[in-house]
């Protein structure tokens, strides 16, 4: 368990921040710049120190105001910032070495083997950094903490720095990373992408303060979620298997007691995969729709629904076990006189899901 309940101001700036999460996995930090994300890191790395509160990881009490403070370098944390921060007079292997040199006989998670082969860098290990291109720098980053063998590993924003090309290069071996290794991870970003395929347990930050806390799937559909991202891009995160691919590259993915066709990506047959369906691009209806495509149609009933925004409404629906958000407007939902616990039928194209990427393991 990561336990942190922390307060501290700079400036005109407060951080009051009290969360428990689990471990291990991937926790993200999510928000606006200037939110308090690298604030929130910092404050567990021991870069800055609280005015009040208590950082423990695992059992491992690194801070308790007035009681305890470990140094930074003595924490056993790794910490990979956003330009990577390599050191230039040393080649890629010398890199890495000097993260093994910070393990100072911790109990070995990762070899070098192990971290060269999980993140590509074989035929990096002779260059310099001047010579690697920004994903690649970021992968030696993040090879250098994991050989300093870490309790925690902080990734503050890795892949803001590079473009939308590099950051798919990255985002598999972070993945990897995620999948192979049980070390607490947190995550900083503001791209809901990069939180959907590596998160397993989320905070939404705004102004200092935690503004909602949990699984990926419930704050995909929580209202502080929406504020940040705004309508048009916001929707439900569910999990589902993926039955089959077809000749066309599209995943047959059972959602609750239903399925639809999605964008395969690279989640295999049998595999079990996470998906985020916008709300803003889901068709609903009160009868069964007919001439459609099966594989496009989910019957459910309704859970919640309230307002969302001016002259709109969001529909939360419950499709078998799993929940889906259809956003329609005002006019549209009197019209259909929606109640809760009505059936409903959702249309879901597969233009309205944002990938199909593998599901953390629990």
């Amino acid at each position: 368990m990561l336990a942190v309940k922390v307060a501290l101001r700079r400036g005109s700036f407060t951080l009051d921040a009290a969360f428990d999460a689990p471990t291990p996995g991937v926790l993200a930090l999510f928000g606006a710049s200037g939110c308090g994300k690298t604030t929130l890191i910092q404050l567990l790395a021991g870069l800055l120190r609280p005015d009040a509160g208590r950082i423990e990881v695992d059992g491992a009490l690194l801070f308790d105001a007035g009681r305890v403070d470990i140094a930074p370098e003595r924490r056993a944390i790794g910490y990979v910032f956003q330009d990577a921060r390599l050191f230039p007079h040393r080649s890629v292997l010398g890199n890495l070495r000097y993260g093994e040199q910070r393990a100072r006989g911790r109990a070995v998670s990762a070899s070098l083997d192990d971290v060269v082969d999980l993140l590509g860098l074989g035929r990096l290990l002779d260059r310099r950094t001047h010579q690697l291109s920004g994903g690649e720098r970021q992968r030696v980053a993040i090879g250098r903490a994991l050989l300093s063998r870490p309790r925690l590993l902080l990734l503050d924003e890795p892949l803001a720095s590079l473009d939308r090309a590099r950051r798919d290069e990255v985002l598999p071996y972070l993945e990897q990373l995620r999948d192979h290794f049980q070390i607490p991870i947190v995550y900083s970003s503001h791209q809901f992408e990069e939180v959907v395929r590596l998160a397993t347990h989320v905070l939404v930050i705004a102004d200092g303060h935690v503004a909602a806390q949990g699984d990926v799937a419930t704050m995909s559909r929580a209202p502080e979620l929406r504020a940040l991202l705004g309508a048009d891009a916001a929707g439900a995160v569910v999990e589902g298997d993926v039955e089959d691919i077809d000749g066309s590259g599209l995943a047959r993915v059972r959602i609750g007691l239903g399925w639809i066709r999605v964008p395969a990506s690279r989640a295999p047959t049998g595999s079990r995969a996470r998906i985020q369906v916008r709300a803003s691009e889901v068709l609903l209806a009160t009868e069964a729709p007919h001439g459609l495509a099966q594989a496009n149609v989910l019957e459910g009933s309704v859970a919640a629904l309230g307002p969302d925004g001016p002259g709109a409404a969001l529909v939360d629906v419950d499709v078998g076990g799993a929940r889906l958000l259809a956003r329609v407007s005002a006019d549209r939902a009197a019209e259909l006189g929606l109640t809760t616990g009505q059936r409903v039928w959702l249309i879901v194209s597969a233009a309205s899901v944002r990938g199909v990427v593998p599901r953390p393991p629990s």
